[in-house]
């Protein structure tokens, strides 16, 4: 099924997206916080009611995936943007550093336990493509990895994980599954602001780490590796949307309306109830209604 929608931060599926492209701001005549706010309040009510006819349904899942640099705001997207859900029909999971138990399996194998099953929506606060982000970043990690074959050339490896990723999607899709993936696109200077917020202000001093300066060290090539993995996985089936992130509530509304249009793409609706069952509703009601008050 294709699950594009119409959204101007659409990753193309023809091989062509570049970076330097993409918008990390919103557009020019961007309505105020206010505006923002109380259209993505909307945005959160039509999905909380998409949800309970997903789950009443329960034929399709729904996997979100978030990938973007440290301080994009993934984690505050996450929590507004499902704020409304029923906590039953939604799980979200946030993937780190492997385990050695995750590095004695193949790159795919920890997140596949984690895929929602029919009827919620599943959310991967980071994912597998860390293994073609900061892998392809830092390709010394794969010492760790216990290949038993690597090519010759580093790129080819990449390229096949990516196959391994397309075909993992694709099988998931043909299950059942609707994928769709959000970059949240922050720039660098907006990501060394978030820093210094982060720093200044003692009840957010948790979130910082020294090792996030280190890696601004390799932006360029961070964005290299976003390029080439959003040019080879996007797909009508499981497309990607490069969302600018410099302005957190215009981020959280276009990711919000993402998730609404694609859910409207799934017919979702409450199953019909069979005569005889609407029968036994009117019997039910009737001696609900003579009980004693």
């Amino acid at each position: 099924m294709d699950l594009r929608v119409k959204n101007r931060y659409l990753v193309p599926t023809d091989g062509s997206f570049r970076v330097r492209d993409a918008a990390t701001k919103p557009p020019k005549k961007t309505p105020d916080e206010d505006v923002l706010r109380a259209a993505l309040a909307r945005e959160i009510e039509r999905i909380a009611h998409l949800q309970r006819q997903l789950y009443a349904t329960d034929t399709w899942a729904v996997l979100l995936v978030f990938q973007a640099m440290d301080a994009a705001g993934k984690d505050g997207t996450i929590r507004a943007v499902m704020s409304g859900v029923d906590p039953s029909g939604c799980q979200v999971y946030s993937f780190k550093q492997p385990s050695l138990e995750d590095l004695d399996h193949d790159f795919l194998w920890r997140t596949s336990r984690s895929l929602p099953e029919r009827g919620r929506i599943g959310i991967f606060n980071r994912s597998y493509y860390e293994e073609v982000l900061v892998v392809r970043t830092h390709p010394v990690y794969l010492n760790g990895q216990k290949l038993p074959q690597r090519p010759e050339k580093l790129e080819t490896l990449f390229e096949q994980r990516y196959e391994s990723i397309r075909d993992h999607e694709k099988h998931l899709a043909r299950n059942g599954m609707a994928i769709v993936k959000f970059w949240l696109n922050v720039s660098r200077a907006e990501q060394k602001k978030r820093f210094l917020a982060r720093i200044e202000d003692p009840e957010a001093n948790w979130k910082f780490s020294a090792a996030d300066v280190a890696e601004r060290k390799h932006w360029d090539k961070y964005m290299e590796s976003y390029e080439h993995a959003l040019r080879e996985t996007s797909t009508p089936h499981a497309p990607w949307y490069a969302i600018p992130a410099d302005d957190k509530h215009f981020m959280r509304l276009e990711v919000a309306r993402t998730i609404v249009l694609t859910l409207e793409k799934l017919s979702l609706s409450f199953p019909d109830v069979p005569t005889a069952a609407r029968r036994r509703l009117g019997v039910a009601r009737t001696a609900l209604l003579r009980e004693p008050r």
